[in-house]
């Protein structure tokens, strides 16, 4: 199984979200539905073996994490519109308890809880964690582990709060410019594809 992780810190997690406005007054809500499609899509379906949890840490209230599973998922559509619609109705209700996943539909569930709330999860369940960063050694193939979780931020860098959480784990670099997110996810499946 490939994971991945995604920082949305403008991202609302709870409220309201602009489908006529993602990059902007929906905090880059763009940016994350263009990760999900990236994570989950191909030509013609799902990579079943994928799954992406979104970290919306914007906006009023506790910090949400949305987390959705290419083996289970059924009735989303690939373009940001569709997707962010999704994310808008999980939004709408009241965010569980920290690591408390509620179920939102096939293969989308939502918790509360943070990236370290994330990476202790994967830790527990045996999943490696890597960081994405332009400032790391190169990223390769034979430098995974089988069951392994990609964390990437979105169009910021990670905070200070964050960097401390991750400063443990080891990093990979795709180049040496930033790349958008959904890009960084298209590789890293090209390159363990």
């Amino acid at each position: 199984m490939r994971h991945f992780a995604i920082v949305g810190h403008r991202a609302p997690s709870s409220g309201r979200i602009n489908l006529n406005d993602l990059a902007g007054s929906s905090g880059r809500m763009d940016v994350l539905a263009r990760a999900i499609s990236s994570a989950l899509f191909l030509s013609h379906g799902v990579r079943e073996d994928t799954t992406i949890t979104l970290h919306l840490m914007g906006g009023p209230g506790v910090p949400r994490r949305i987390r959705f599973n290419g083996a289970k998922i059924k009735g989303l559509h690939v373009d940001e519109r569709a997707i962010a619609g999704r994310i808008r109705s999980i939004i709408s209700d009241p965010v569980p308890v920290r690591g408390h996943w509620v179920e939102h539909g096939s293969g989308i569930e939502h918790s509360g809880g943070d990236l370290e709330t994330t990476i202790l999860e994967w830790t527990n369940l045996d999943i490696k964690a890597y960081i994405l960063s332009k400032d790391a050694p190169k990223f390769s193939k034979e430098s995974i582990e089988q069951e392994s979780g990609f964390i990437l931020s979105d169009d910021q860098d990670f905070s200070t709060e964050e960097k401390k959480i991750i400063a443990n784990l080891p990093c990979f670099s795709l180049g040496y410019r930033w790349l958008q997110g959904h890009i960084a996810i298209a590789i890293v499946h090209y390159i363990l594809d």
